[in-house]
């Protein structure tokens, strides 16, 4: 069976998406748990686009062991120089050195003439390879080039010590037939010493992401790059889960294997939503909330007498099986560790005691606790910073239909505590009104949005902010059977989380209200 290498660019391609702007830590969580999920190859970054992105790209090939480490970069030398710096702690650096082929992008935004372009693959590739890492080499915007110009600019790249040959379908313009046959031409005619490899990048804007990466591995790819979710930019990239359950659902036809563990693709979903603030929609295949929910009562009555009737996977095949676990009041703290090891959490002792703490607050208010409740309340922490800047002390609010909503909240920061209150056409947003005199940070509202975490009356309601500070946008997020509660605690998420990464200033002393 030929082996599918899978090349997650979630931290790359995915964070270029508006709004998943991920911090170091919080790259090396999702890095770690890529490695776990046991994808090949991990693109870390664009190391030459800003010091953080090199910072992180540094801190992922230090300390995530087993995938691949790669970084991108332009056909510069600086670029190229400063990607192998980035990356040269890791067992494995890989150089991604990229140039557009395509005459729209030759002609308008590099000016090059294609015998230029040619040259400057050779040239740069082989820079590449003289830092002694892997190196990879992709013709941007391959789907609108001349495929004829295509077999010449992969051959230089192969030539000059490229070992991966990328084809991306850049504006996913390409259909899946169109797309395979590039992929069948350049694996027949393109000259590669030592056996390059081809690989796909595949976009989703015309929905076609997922059926274009089939197809070109049906061409004779052997290395598929996606991101967690089919998150990127504009309408996303080939969503990784998506591949590897077609490839195991239909193993007999495809006769392919991966390194790919499925148990991991749920909570590997959950974590980067999490973090990223990009909402996985109910409907979405293999980690949708309703992929493996029937309503229908006919479709019901067939997964009474068989699931196979309506399923042609098990939900625990993706690590979806811990869903229905039930706890209470009384359950204690190995039950819990228990049934978070079943969705898929292993926490260290301080991660328990922090989720176990607000497990028991969490009982208190509800009578069954759900393990869609117990993934809340840990991928709330997860996306919280390690120091929190601001944090909620209480707060009152007053409404009616006769009398303005009111809201008063207290607000810690630096060890002392400041008590603010503001009224608003609604409770939230008179909270909000207070928050942003009590931290005195100006913020935009760009986004809001709930949804109740489980279908039961006292359910939670998992809030979603995102705050924009000029041109930078963060998501916030956090769960509470009170919605005003976790409205506030999700803005105050979003805050830290700018202050953080230094786009907000740390609080100086604020001075206690009376």
């Amino acid at each position: 069976m030929a082996r599918i290498q899978f090349f997650d660019t979630t931290l790359r391609d995915g964070e270029q998406s508006p709004g998943c702007s991920l911090s170091t830590p919080e790259k090396l969580q999702v890095a770690g748990q890529l490695a776990r999920l046991g994808v090949d190859v991990i693109e870390a970054g664009f190391p030459a686009a800003s010091p953080g992105d090199a910072d992180a790209v540094v801190q992922i090939a230090r300390t995530v062991e087993g995938p691949v480490v790669a970084g991108l970069a332009r056909a510069t030398r600086r670029d190229i120089e400063t990607c192998a710096a980035s990356v040269r702690e890791a067992a494995r650096g890989r150089i991604h050195v990229f140039l557009a082929t395509s005459p729209i992008h030759m002609e308008r935004k590099l000016q090059k003439t294609p015998a230029q372009v040619l040259q400057a693959i050779r040239e740069h590739v082989a820079i590449a390879a003289g830092t002694g890492c892997e190196v990879e080499f992709s013709a941007e915007d391959a789907g609108r080039s001349d495929p004829y110009f295509l077999i010449d600019a992969y051959s230089v790249a192969a030539a000059a010590g490229a070992t991966v040959l990328n084809v991306p379908d850049t504006v996913g313009y390409l259909m899946p037939d169109e797309y395979g046959a590039l992929i069948r031409l350049l694996v027949d005619r393109v000259e590669r010493p030592g056996q390059a490899i081809f690989s796909v990048h595949t976009h989703d804007d015309l929905g076609l992401a997922v059926a274009n990466s089939l197809a070109g591995i049906a061409a004779g790819a052997t290395q598929v790059e996606c991101t967690v979710n089919g998150i990127g930019e504009r309408a996303g990239n080939a969503a990784l889960e998506e591949i590897v359950m077609a490839l195991h659902v239909r193993a007999a036809r495809w006769g392919h294997e991966t390194g790919i563990l499925t148990t991991e693709l749920y909570r590997t979903s959950r974590l980067v939503s999490a973090l990223t603030g990009s909402q996985v929609q109910p409907n979405k295949a293999i980690v949708g909330a309703n992929a493996f929910s029937h309503e229908a009562g006919i479709h019901q009555d067939g997964i009474l007498k068989g699931r196979e009737t309506y399923e042609i996977m098990d939900a625990g095949l993706v690590g979806r099986q811990g869903e229905n676990l039930v706890l209470g009041k009384h359950s204690g703290r190995a039950a819990l560790r228990k049934a978070l090891a079943d969705l898929g959490y292993q926490l260290a002792d301080e991660g328990i005691d922090r989720v176990f703490a607000e497990f028991k607050l969490l009982a208190d208010r509800k009578k069954q606790i759900l393990g869609a409740d117990l993934a809340a309340l840990v991928e709330t922490g997860l996306a919280a910073p390690d120091e929190e800047a601001y944090s909620l002390e209480g707060f009152q609010v007053v409404g009616g239909t006769t009398v303005r909503p009111t809201a008063t909240v207290r607000i810690r920061t630096n060890g002392v505590v400041r008590e603010e209150a503001a009224v608003g056409d609604g409770p939230v947003e008179a909270a909000y009104r207070a928050v942003g005199r009590a931290t005195g940070v100006p913020a935009r509202l760009d986004d809001y949005s709930i949804r109740s975490v489980t279908p039961d009356a006292d359910a939670q309601g998992e809030v979603q902010v995102r705050l924009g500070f000029g041109e930078r946008s963060f998501v916030g997020r956090s769960v509470s059977t009170d919605i005003i509660e976790a409205s506030v605690r999700a803005y105050l998420n979003a805050l830290n989380r700018a202050v953080s990464q230094g786009v907000v200033a740390a609080p100086v002393s604020a001075t206690v209200a009376a």
